[in-house]
């Protein structure tokens, strides 16, 4: 019994030292709608990117920002540089 709950640890923790690198490698984007101006966080690790249609398309407007708090201060920049509308 101790055997397979040691073994149960030692997997799990294995397991999460596999999951960080993986999280950390995440990239968030600012992405701006071109039929409203308005500004966005997209995550990089989403499966769908999101849907462009008609006249609802948009435009990477940064490079890839390690955090999503990186990521919306830059959309909080761009808003007061008047660069996106929201």
């Amino acid at each position: 019994m101790r055997r397979v709950l040691a073994l149960c640890a030692v997997a799990g923790i294995a397991s999460s030292a596999f999951a960080v690198p993986a999280s950390a490698a995440a990239g968030y984007y600012v992405i701006r709608w071109d039929n409203t101006g308005i500004c966005q966080v997209w995550n990089e690790d989403l499966r769908y990117k999101p849907l462009q249609w008609g006249v609802s398309t948009y435009k990477v407007v940064s490079k890839p920002l390690p955090t999503f708090t990186a990521a919306s201060d830059l959309q909080i920049k761009l808003r007061g540089e008047r660069r996106c509308t929201l």
